[in-house]
């Protein structure tokens, strides 16, 4: 644009020279020689000087606020509607889970509105007046706070919130409803762990099954200095239940010659110095492999946690916090090892209904 398109009035030779009363150049001179253009001339939009476009404006938002809603009560009934298995072909996606779809869609559609919204009404309805404010000291003087509080006052009533009730209303709505989002979501934690966390799959009677032949164990089977994994009776891999399962119940196996067991309540659980042990370490869970047959200690690969499996699984190394618990164990008339019971405390890391 060049100085014969811009207004006599606005161009720096009309504009008083020296410094206006903000202090700020607008000519040119020795001392500043870039002068400050100043701000362009206000031009006021159609909703300023037409309420019938002001009010177009405003159904326009509250519609996108509405549309918002909508979507939000949409999420929640496809949350609770829709299978987890269902799948449907969308073209260019192919076959894609139809829960994730609708979800996906529905949140994003309501959050959308929500921002379409809030910018269309910022853009047509709130007042767009550039305002010049020079630069103030960091630290609030009480003429500073005064100016912050009149400012707030100020957008507030340009922000035409109280006039614009249908706006309001519907934002309100909104934003109200988009939260509930996140609150179904929180369906799928599950419900609440109650005693689950208290007990596993062991009880009187269960054999021990061996986790790599799949077989019931003798304690011909059990060599001393050797460590052996084993799981319940009747668990199988391909179960629906099994990595839930086996994350409680898995045991390791050890013996150990009966004079060598510190432990007097391990010597009593124990079948001629076979021992049971849970397999999930104490500190965060991490399944328990490592074995040093003279010491016999136990380490856990993640944290090295160590174990004293010849003095009740106490922790002698590590972040671990308690002992692994022990598995009482016998033989039944058959000659298998079998459980005479369930863990006696919780197994794994210590959770909030540890008592």
């Amino acid at each position: 644009m060049s100085s014969q398109d811009i207004p006599e009035e606005n161009l720096p030779a009309a504009q008083s020279a020296g410094h206006d009363e903000h202090g700020v150049v607008s000519v040119a001179d020795e001392k500043h020689p870039f002068a400050d253009p100043g701000l362009p001339p206000h031009e006021h939009r159609i909703q300023d000087v037409d309420e019938r476009a002001a009010k177009r404006s405003e159904r326009s938002v509250a519609l996108m606020f509405t549309v918002s809603m909508l979507a939000t009560i949409a999420f929640i009934a496809a949350f609770v509607a829709i299978p987890v298995d269902k799948s449907v072909y969308i073209f260019p996606l192919g076959h894609i889970s139809a829960l994730n779809f609708a979800l996906g869609i529905t949140l994003g559609i309501a959050l959308f509105c929500i921002g379409a919204g809030a910018v269309h009404w910022a853009r047509t309805l709130m007042s767009d007046v550039e305002i010049a404010d020079e630069r103030h000291p960091i630290e609030a003087e009480p003429e500073v706070r005064e100016k912050v509080f009149a400012d707030f006052k100020q957008g507030a009533k340009e922000s035409a919130l109280g006039r614009r009730k249908l706006i309001r209303n519907t934002m309100l709505g909104a934003l109200t409803l988009v939260p509930l989002s996140g609150v179904v979501l929180l369906r799928d934690l599950g419900p609440l762990p109650g005693e689950k966390l208290r007990h596993t799959l062991w009880s009187k009677g269960k054999l021990l099954v061996n986790m790599n032949t799949n077989q019931p164990l003798r304690p011909s089977d059990v060599a001393v200095g050797s460590l052996t994994f084993a799981k319940p009776e009747g668990l199988e891999e391909h179960s629906h239940e099994f990595q839930n399962e086996i994350a409680k119940a898995a045991l390791m196996i050890v013996r150990i010659q009966p004079e060598n067991i510190k432990d007097k309540r391990e010597l009593e659980w124990s079948h001629e110095g076979i021992v049971a042990y849970s397999k999930i370490c104490t500190h965060v869970g991490c399944p328990i492999s490592l074995y040093e047959q003279q010491t016999h200690h136990v380490l856990c690969p993640c944290h090295q946690s160590t174990f004293d499996l010849s003095d009740g699984a106490r922790v002698i190394f590590g972040p671990a916090g308690h002992a692994l618990p022990q598995l009482r164990i016998g033989v039944n008339d058959e000659g298998y090892l079998e459980a005479l019971g369930d863990f006696e405390e919780p197994v794994g890391p210590a959770f909030w209904e540890r008592g």
